[in-house]
């Protein structure tokens, strides 16, 4: 019999995920994300900076484009245009 996954939540709820998702391919492990309207599942690497170098290996971007465009997309989605200063 399969074992039953389950995946921790915010708030400590458990998320049982459709037998849909390929084990194999996504691995065990996933993070919960509340983009506000909708939830995501994001699978967690078994080494998150290897598969980081990897995505940076496929990019025709240099680091510091891709520096940016994450911040840009951070800043969007946070409703913001620019980065706010702190003391």
């Amino acid at each position: 019999m399969p074992r039953k996954r389950r995946y921790a939540g915010q708030y400590g709820r458990r998320l049982y995920p459709s037998s849909r998702i390929d084990p194999g391919k996504f691995g065990d492990e996933f993070e919960l994300i509340d983009r506000g309207d909708r939830l995501v599942l994001v699978p967690v690497p078994d080494e998150p900076l290897e598969a980081l170098r990897d995505e940076a290996r496929r990019s025709e971007k240099t680091a510091d484009e891709l520096k940016e465009s994450a911040l840009d997309a951070t800043l969007e989605e946070a409703g913001r245009t620019e980065l706010e200063e702190t003391d």
